[in-house]
């Protein structure tokens, strides 16, 4: 029998003997960034072969990057260089390297995937499943999320581990940050109903101070529980993991000591809009090749994304507690990007942090429009800008600090985009509109005559976009070497029209994202905070009103840039299309991609021949769910669920901290002032029927008008 648990299991009891004292080293190692780690007994070392690839990568970069900005300056340098046109130099230096550095990796994955190869951690995809030995939760935070498709897919979960043979070796735990007190009671009344279903090993809590979110709900989880556990396995809301993939995983962690983190490559699944399909086939068609190359050269210096990863919770405890940033948000207080982080954290102290983009059966899903992934987008980047602080933790692995510049960088290249693009019209309106001085002051034999050379110009815009593309065709010649994978994108001729109908689209979409994340880094260094908002999973439908007002920037950049090209000639107008008209047409293209359009191009293999846990989440998940009503409501008509939630009060939570304090005491004033339950929960906030949940005394006192 599930349970909705405040304090250790008689299961769990040893994390009274484990090494989580009462002192958690967790909260030892938040105090400081700077300070020393405790190495492990035999940390991972890197060989001569990882040196050479990562030497690969870089002079490839770098040969890539000098060549074009060479090339870029002979366009530039004729007649010399202004200051305008050193910004342009030096800005497209910048982002040429951040192009062949992804193009780098990406080559290097497209020959580790030709040998069929590409797991970081050696790792047996295939044949019978090993015996574990070990034990593992598998932790499951949420926050204000859809609580039957939420259970249905930890459903689909537990039963392909129960289909393994070794579910005793596994435990459930739904972490619940959840502050809509209609959701709260409904995720009680799910989960309960999941736990009857499933039996025993399944376990829920509620957190009434969600401090430092999803880091302070699994450290608080670690810090009550962690001791009786070998591993976790970290999920998303809208994750889904079968249960081969998870025992192998455990059993890759119970044979590499030295390894404290294994991330897989979640694929994208269920995608029904435009925009989720767009992402679900460009993710699964390109996205291994460049995972795996990041895995080649990355070795045991890998990254950590937040989910559908395994770590050992040992490594994690004693290294990876977080601090809370200096100075006033958005870069200080918690981390939002906490992930990169503890990877970092862990790295430094010896522990080898790995990547398997080779085994499958690791999913996830995605924003349904393009603002819904501007809104989570606006997260991220306030979370990866706060890496700034973190870089000067030290000794961190170069490599460690590398993830971090590339986060900051995936970013900070938005506004360098379009601050080249605004550049390159005012040096082309400066010269149609500015006299030129062809005869300097002093001496000179010969007049500065305006000069340009539009086929270098050509050439170097050409081979920029060369570096773009070709990943992307390389994605698709290996889908053309795998019979069966190419059946399953529909066949060779289908998916190459999906490619260019994603390059089309995609370049569309660009130039608004460019706005969008300009934007974000803009607010952020203007001190403006991001928050902690809900994404939206379901149908990626937008308002009129909304789309208006939210593309209006993109389309009143649009006009400017459109104006301020022809002011300067039509060729230069032709040249900027690709950019101009997707921000021209940023409100009908978002409308577009919002909705469900292009299904019998955009296949992927998780579409025509989906596996058995996303047919079983999907099947559950289209069940009928409990009738949706007002959180007190449904504890007073259901008496069970009232006295299970009683139960599951832990006694700090009976107390609440300051701020549910006085809600409560609201709260408690106007249930006195009420006639009956009705008018009394007419009157309460959300916040003061939250605190009211979190009080047995004034909640038995409510309920009993």
């Amino acid at each position: 029998m599930g349970a909705i648990v405040t304090s250790p299991h008689p299961d769990v009891a040893a994390v009274a003997d484990g090494f989580l004292p009462r002192e958690s080293p967790l909260a030892m190692a938040a105090a400081d960034l700077g300070q020393p780690p405790r190495a492990v007994s035999k940390p991972v070392s890197v060989g001569a072969g990882m040196l050479m690839r990562r030497a690969f990568i870089l002079v490839l970069t770098a040969a890539l990057t000098g060549a074009g900005a060479y090339e870029m300056y002979m366009v530039v340098q004729v007649g010399g260089v202004t200051i305008m046109e050193w910004m342009v130099l030096v800005l497209f230096a910048a982002l040429l390297a951040w192009i062949a550095f992804s193009f780098a990796s990406g080559l290097a994955g497209f020959f580790v995937l030709l040998r069929r190869k590409g797991n970081a951690l050696p790792i047996r995809e295939d044949g019978p499943l090993p015996q574990l030995t070990s034990r593992t939760a598998v932790l499951l935070p949420t926050y204000n999320e859809n609580p039957h498709q939420l259970m249905a897919r930890l459903r689909a979960i537990y039963e392909s581990i129960e289909a393994t043979g070794q579910s005793e070796r596994f435990d459930w735990f739904v972490l619940s940050d959840t502050r809509d007190p209609d959701i709260w009671i409904a995720e009680e009344q799910a989960f309960l109903a999941l736990s009857d279903a499933c039996g025993g090993r399944l376990y829920y809590r509620h957190r009434a101070d969600n401090t430092a979110r999803k880091a302070g709900n699994l450290g608080e989880w670690i810090t009550r529980f962690g001791g009786a556990y070998q591993f976790m396995i970290v999920l998303d809301a809208d994750s889904l993991m079968s249960g081969d993939t998870m025992v192998r995983m455990v059993h890759a962690m119970e044979t590499n000591p030295q390894a404290a983190l294994l991330q897989t490559l979640p694929v994208i699944v269920n995608a029904r809009s435009l925009f989720s399909r767009l992402q679900q086939f460009a993710g699964r068609l390109y996205g291994p090749m460049v995972a795996a190359g990041v895995a080649w050269w990355h070795g045991s210096e890998g990254n950590y994304w937040g989910h559908n990863a395994i770590i050992r919770i040992e490594a994690f405890a004693q290294q990876a507690g977080l601090p809370e940033l200096s100075g006033r948000k958005p870069f200080g207080g918690h981390i939002l990007s906490h992930d990169f982080v503890e990877a970092a954290l862990m790295r430094r102290a010896g522990w080898g942090i790995y990547m398997a983009p080779m085994l499958g059966g690791s999913f996830e899903e995605v924003p349904p429009s393009l603002l819904d992934f501007a809104a989570r987008d606006r997260r991220w980047c306030q979370g990866n800008l706060q890496h700034l602080a973190v870089l000067r933790t030290r000794r961190l692995h170069w490599i460690s600090r590398l993830h971090f510049m590339t986060g900051i960088g995936s970013y900070i290249t938005a506004p360098m985009w379009l601050s080249f693009l605004l550049l390159g019209i005012l040096i082309s309106l400066q010269a149609r509109f500015i006299r030129p001085e062809y005869f300097p002051k002093g001496f000179s034999l010969f007049p500065n005559w305006p000069a340009q050379d539009p086929v270098l110009a050509a050439w170097v815009f050409g081979l920029t976009m060369a570096l773009l593309i070709v990943p992307k065709l390389l994605g698709f010649i290996l889908l053309l070497t795998r019979r069966e994978v190419r059946r399953q994108f529909g066949g060779g001729f289908r998916a190459l029209t999906g490619v260019i109908a994603e390059v089309l689209i995609s370049a569309m979409i660009a130039p608004v994202m460019m706005v969008f994340q300009s934007i974000a880094v803009v607010e952020i260094l203007l001190g403006r905070d991001a928050g902690w908002q809900t994404q939206r999973r379901d149908d990626g439908e937008v308002e009129r009103q909304e789309l208006y007002r939210k593309y209006g920037v993109p389309t009143a950049c649009g006009v400017a840039m459109a104006i301020s090209a022809w002011a300067v000639s039509l060729p230069l107008l032709l040249w900027m299309s690709p950019v101009i008209v997707g921000l021209l047409f940023a409100i009908p293209i978002g409308a577009w991609t919002a909705k469900p359009a292009m299904r019998a191009l955009f296949v992927t293999p998780e579409e025509s021949g989906p596996p058995r846990v996303l047919v079983r989440a999907n099947e559950l998940a289209s069940q009928p769910a409990h009738a949706s009503a007002p959180a007190l409501a449904m504890l007073r008509q259901d008496s069970g669920l009232l006295q299970r939630h009683l139960a599951s009060l832990p006694p700090a939570q009976r107390g609440g901290p300051g701020e549910i304090d006085l809600h409560l005491a609201v709260a408690r004033a106007r249930i006195e002032a009420s006639d009956s339950f009705d008018e009394a929960l007419a009157h309460l906030t959300p916040r003061e029927t939250l605190a009211v949940l979190g009080d047995p005394a004034v909640l038995e006192g409510i309920l009993a008008k």
